[in-house]
């Protein structure tokens, strides 16, 4: 799905805008259609009425914003280790197979599941700035172990503008913020 579509952008807002549409859509088929069709009219509004109810899903298991501004202090104070066992954690819980590489190469685990593979690159999680060079080293090794996609994970600086061109270019998602925050809590 396009991240920029109507229902990817309804899929980020909070539910009832999308059952806020289905009542819009569903008066306005009653009150413009001839009598025959509103019944075809509602019917219409489903796929709102869908995606607000996987939005409410969502957001009904999401973290609260108290347990997320908590990780995101808890971020700050722990060392690679923590963070490693943290990602560790959360990813096993979400039914990844995870292996941790040794050695201080582009990529710090190997996740699989259901034969797809993924490099994730953690280790400079808390670099105040992050530039291409570490993207180019992960897509090196992503196309070397013939990885699917790739994740850079950054707790705090951010991706130079051309960085995060590359990262969107070459398959690598780059989780930081309250992504981030969200997977350690276990949120899938």
């Amino acid at each position: 799905m396009s991240h920029n579509s109507l229902f990817a952008i309804l899929l980020r807002s909070p539910w009832w805008v999308s059952f806020a549409l289905v009542g819009l859509f569903s008066l306005a088929a009653a009150a413009l259609l001839p009598r025959e069709y509103v019944y075809a009219g509602v019917l219409g509004t489903f796929p709102f009425f869908a995606v607000g109810c996987v939005a409410a899903w969502r957001q009904w298991r999401a973290p609260s914003a108290a347990r997320v501004a908590a990780m995101h202090a808890q971020l700050q104070t722990w060392h690679w280790r923590d963070f490693a066992d943290a990602l560790e954690r959360s990813w096993n819980t979400n039914g990844l197979t995870v292996q941790r590489l040794t050695g201080g190469g582009a990529a710090d685990f190997v996740l699989t599941q259901d034969g797809q593979t993924l490099l994730a690159s953690a280790r400079r999680w808390k670099a105040a700035t992050h530039g291409m060079e570490p993207l180019r080293e992960l897509h090196a090794a992503m196309q070397a172990r013939g990885a699917a996609a790739g994740l850079y994970l950054l707790a705090q600086g951010s991706l130079s503008d051309n960085a995060r061109l590359f990262a969107r270019d070459h398959g690598i998602t780059v989780v930081q913020g309250d992504a981030l925050a969200g997977l350690l809590l276990g949120a899938r």
